[in-house]
Protein backbone atom coordinates (compact mmCIF):
# COMPACT_ATOMS: atom_id res chain seq x y z
CA UNK A 1 0.00 0.00 0.00
CA UNK A 2 2.99 2.33 0.25
CA UNK A 3 3.40 2.42 -3.48
CA UNK A 4 -0.33 3.45 -3.81
CA UNK A 5 -0.20 6.37 -0.72
CA UNK A 6 2.22 7.66 -3.07
CA UNK A 7 1.17 7.52 -6.64
CA UNK A 8 -2.01 8.51 -5.52
CA UNK A 9 -0.57 11.48 -3.69
CA UNK A 10 1.31 12.45 -6.61
CA UNK A 11 -1.13 12.12 -9.08
CA UNK A 12 -4.02 13.72 -6.64
CA UNK A 13 -1.55 17.12 -5.93
CA UNK A 14 -0.92 16.91 -10.08
CA UNK A 15 -5.06 16.70 -11.09
CA UNK A 16 -5.39 19.55 -8.00
CA UNK A 17 -3.82 22.00 -10.88
CA UNK A 18 -6.22 20.67 -13.48
CA UNK A 19 -9.55 20.73 -11.48
CA UNK A 20 -8.50 23.99 -9.93
CA UNK A 21 -8.34 25.50 -13.69
CA UNK A 22 -11.56 23.90 -14.92
CA UNK A 23 -13.56 24.87 -11.49
CA UNK A 24 -12.20 28.51 -12.25
CA UNK A 25 -13.45 28.22 -16.01
CA UNK A 26 -17.15 26.69 -14.47
CA UNK A 27 -17.27 29.65 -12.39
CA UNK A 28 -16.35 32.08 -14.54
CA UNK A 29 -19.63 30.33 -16.93
CA UNK A 30 -21.83 30.44 -14.03
CA UNK A 31 -21.22 34.04 -13.65
CA UNK A 32 -21.40 34.85 -17.47
CA UNK A 33 -24.54 33.11 -17.76
CA UNK A 34 -26.14 33.99 -14.69
CA UNK A 35 -27.66 30.82 -13.80
CA UNK A 36 -27.04 30.18 -9.87
CA UNK A 37 -24.69 27.71 -10.31
CA UNK A 38 -22.46 26.88 -8.14
CA UNK A 39 -20.26 23.91 -9.98
CA UNK A 40 -17.10 26.22 -9.97
CA UNK A 41 -17.56 26.81 -6.34
CA UNK A 42 -18.10 23.47 -5.31
CA UNK A 43 -15.28 22.19 -8.48
CA UNK A 44 -12.85 24.36 -5.90
CA UNK A 45 -13.35 22.46 -2.66
CA UNK A 46 -12.52 19.38 -4.19
CA UNK A 47 -9.23 20.65 -5.97
CA UNK A 48 -8.29 21.85 -1.96
CA UNK A 49 -9.29 18.50 -0.27
CA UNK A 50 -7.70 16.49 -3.16
CA UNK A 51 -4.75 18.81 -2.87
CA UNK A 52 -4.83 17.97 1.36
CA UNK A 53 -5.43 14.09 0.50
CA UNK A 54 -2.59 13.92 -1.71
CA UNK A 55 -0.47 15.18 0.40
CA UNK A 56 -1.71 13.14 4.00
CA UNK A 57 -1.32 10.11 1.78
CA UNK A 58 2.52 10.77 0.69
CA UNK A 59 3.17 12.05 4.19
CA UNK A 60 1.64 8.73 5.93
CA UNK A 61 2.71 6.52 3.61
CA UNK A 62 5.01 4.93 6.28
CA UNK A 63 3.19 5.50 9.04
CA UNK A 64 2.39 2.12 11.10
CA UNK A 65 -1.34 3.29 12.69
CA UNK A 66 -4.72 4.01 10.65
CA UNK A 67 -4.57 7.83 11.59
CA UNK A 68 -3.54 8.63 8.00
CA UNK A 69 -5.53 6.19 6.85
CA UNK A 70 -8.57 7.67 8.60
CA UNK A 71 -7.43 11.48 7.17
CA UNK A 72 -7.33 10.02 4.02
CA UNK A 73 -10.82 8.63 4.10
CA UNK A 74 -12.29 11.83 5.23
CA UNK A 75 -10.36 14.08 3.04
CA UNK A 76 -11.40 12.17 -0.42
CA UNK A 77 -14.81 10.84 1.02
CA UNK A 78 -15.43 14.39 1.62
CA UNK A 79 -14.46 15.61 -1.78
CA UNK A 80 -16.33 12.92 -3.54
CA UNK A 81 -19.60 13.45 -1.94
CA UNK A 82 -18.96 17.21 -2.68
CA UNK A 83 -18.01 16.64 -6.18
CA UNK A 84 -20.82 14.20 -6.77
CA UNK A 85 -23.52 16.67 -5.19
CA UNK A 86 -22.48 20.00 -6.77
CA UNK A 87 -21.31 19.22 -10.22
CA UNK A 88 -24.23 21.45 -12.60
CA UNK A 89 -22.36 22.30 -15.58
CA UNK A 90 -19.40 20.80 -14.65
CA UNK A 91 -19.38 17.65 -15.97
CA UNK A 92 -16.11 16.87 -15.58
CA UNK A 93 -16.63 17.00 -11.50
CA UNK A 94 -17.76 13.61 -11.82
CA UNK A 95 -14.43 12.32 -13.06
CA UNK A 96 -12.71 13.77 -10.36
CA UNK A 97 -15.02 13.18 -7.82
CA UNK A 98 -14.80 9.47 -9.04
CA UNK A 99 -11.01 9.30 -8.42
CA UNK A 100 -11.15 11.06 -4.77
CA UNK A 101 -13.80 7.80 -4.24
CA UNK A 102 -11.34 5.58 -5.33
CA UNK A 103 -9.10 6.81 -2.89
CA UNK A 104 -11.16 6.86 -0.17
CA UNK A 105 -12.30 3.12 -0.70
CA UNK A 106 -8.62 2.04 -1.09
CA UNK A 107 -8.02 4.13 2.41
CA UNK A 108 -10.23 1.79 4.02
CA UNK A 109 -8.58 -1.36 2.50
CA UNK A 110 -5.57 0.03 3.25
CA UNK A 111 -6.99 0.23 6.87
CA UNK A 112 -8.48 -3.48 6.84
CA UNK A 113 -5.50 -4.60 6.06
CA UNK A 114 -3.30 -2.94 8.72
CA UNK A 115 -5.67 -5.08 11.42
Amino acid sequence: MKTWKLVSGVLSIILFFIVALQSCAAGMVNAMEANGGSSGSAGILVGILMLAGGIVSIASRNAIGNGGNIAILILFGLAALIGLAGHGNYSDLVIWSFWCLLNAILAVIAMVKNR
